[in-house]
């Protein structure tokens, strides 16, 4: 792991990752400095949650998988994260991605309590699936918009 993170450094003192940011192409999304870092913490928080969410799901706690995923990022998680002070400085496109993040997080609860209810291949593969469309979301908001 340290070599990769030594490769990326490598490459961002290099000038590879200013080459990309000459070409960048994602809305930029201007908030008050204190609201910036507010979003950017709520994303690492985010990021973090999906995987103590995917640590738990491969000890086969499930329940503890979705009490994180509730609490952490599904609708349940939204006055947490401020998100009400956060939205109105967010484009439209912007607000309809993150409500669709939380509210596939919240049906990820539901087919994980449902796998762990029925545990076959095909419930399974219902909550790996519900979780992947959560990082669908993550993954289209960060192609479509930056902070910086």
């Amino acid at each position: 792991m340290k070599k990769i993170t030594m490769m990326v450094a490598a490459l961002a003192l290099s000038g590879g990752l200013a080459q990309s940011r000459a070409q960048e192409t994602r809305e930029l999304v201007k908030l008050p400095p204190m609201m910036q870092e507010h979003m950017l913490h709520n994303m690492r928080d985010h990021l973090t949650a999906l995987n103590e969410i995917l640590g738990a799901l491969a000890e086969g706690k499930v329940d503890e998988a979705s009490q994180i995923a509730e609490k952490r990022l599904g609708m349940s998680s939204l006055s947490l994260h401020g998100a009400a002070h956060l939205a109105k400085y967010m484009p439209e496109g912007m607000r309809a991605i993150g409500t669709q993040m939380h509210k596939s997080a919240s049906r990820f609860v539901i087919a994980a309590k449902n796998a762990e209810l029925s545990p076959d291949r095909e419930a399974l593969h219902a909550t790996y699936g519900a979780l992947k469309e959560v990082t669908d979301n993550c993954i289209a908001c960060h192609a479509a918009y930056r902070l910086r």
